[in-house]
């Protein structure tokens, strides 16, 4: 996805690595939007709080390798790309958001729309997926240099 000059983006202190243990996740609320934070042990990745399903809440899924299982209704989906991965959710997918570790913080990498909110009547972000075997740059997570 190219950015456009309208589209800026910038990294938004969310929480404190120490907040999350290892192996869950936690929501956060950023603009009107809710985002599951999960700790993957060497890493957090940040997702859509939200299941394409039903809309259940991810960030109190269970989490096994990468992927997060929904509680609602157990839709797999990965923490990498934001793709269904069992049948049932296979033709899904949500956002990702990048993330970043400075100092024990958590940082993500937001539009400024994203964090304002919609109500301004700003574009919606897009849903960013890769193709099964891709890369996924949009949930990167990697500590600051």
């Amino acid at each position: 996805m190219k950015e456009t000059k309208a589209e800026s983006k910038r990294w938004t202190r969310i929480a404190l690595c120490d907040d999350i243990p290892p192996r869950e996740g936690r929501a956060v609320k950023v603009g009107n939007r809710e985002i599951a934070i999960v700790n993957l042990g060497d890493r957090f990745l940040a997702i859509d709080n939200r299941c394409p399903h039903k809309g259940g809440p991810l960030a109190d899924g269970i989490v096994s390798g990468t992927t997060v299982v929904c509680p609602l209704h157990a839709w797999k989906i990965s923490l990498e790309t934001g793709e269904g991965v069992n049948s049932a959710s296979a033709s899904s997918c949500i956002e990702t958001l990048r993330t970043r570790v400075e100092h024990g913080v958590i940082f993500l990498e937001l539009a400024d729309n994203y964090r304002k909110g919609q109500e301004d009547g700003m574009q919606e972000l897009p849903v960013l997926c890769v193709e099964t075997g891709g890369t996924a740059t949009a949930a990167e997570s990697r500590p600051a240099t």
